[in-house]
């Protein structure tokens, strides 16, 4: 899906350099927290994206920095927190992930998507690629 999610990009004249936003993600994802957005990234050009998302709220905050995917569960639960994240895919050995949740209100340091954008993520991202989150 992905080189078909590219090559639609470039076709339509969508294509935008990751960089655009200070992102330096060649493959993987960035976050933005102060603009609640989020993209993918294939071969340092923007190929889904941006999206909107919802990220943690003070005291959880999502952190900031480079990090690396590191695990995907497609139908996960928050032991902590109980709850489901569905399409869950992993950053931090602490257990922020991008997965499926509501956008109406910030989680617990998760980065959540709709349920649409929550599959393409799942789909696209992959053990070792890299994920940003801007502030």
């Amino acid at each position: 899906m992905r080189v078909l999610a590219v090559t639609a990009l470039f076709l339509l004249g969508f294509a935008v350099p990751a960089q655009a936003s200070s992102c330096s993600v060649h493959n993987g994802a960035c976050v933005q927290k102060h603009t609640n957005l989020a993209w993918l990234v294939n071969n340092g050009v923007t190929s889904y994206g941006p999206v909107r998302i919802s990220h943690g709220k003070p005291g959880f905050g999502t952190p900031v920095g480079n990090f690396p995917v590191l695990r995907k569960v497609k139908n996960d639960w928050s032991v902590p927190y109980n709850g489901p994240m569905p399409n869950a895919v992993y950053f931090t050995t602490d257990g922020i992930a991008f997965h499926q949740g509501d956008l109406n209100s910030q989680s617990h340091g998760c980065v959540r998507l709709t349920w649409n954008d929550s599959e393409v993520f799942f789909d696209n991202l992959f053990p070792g690629e890299r994920v940003q989150v801007l502030p």
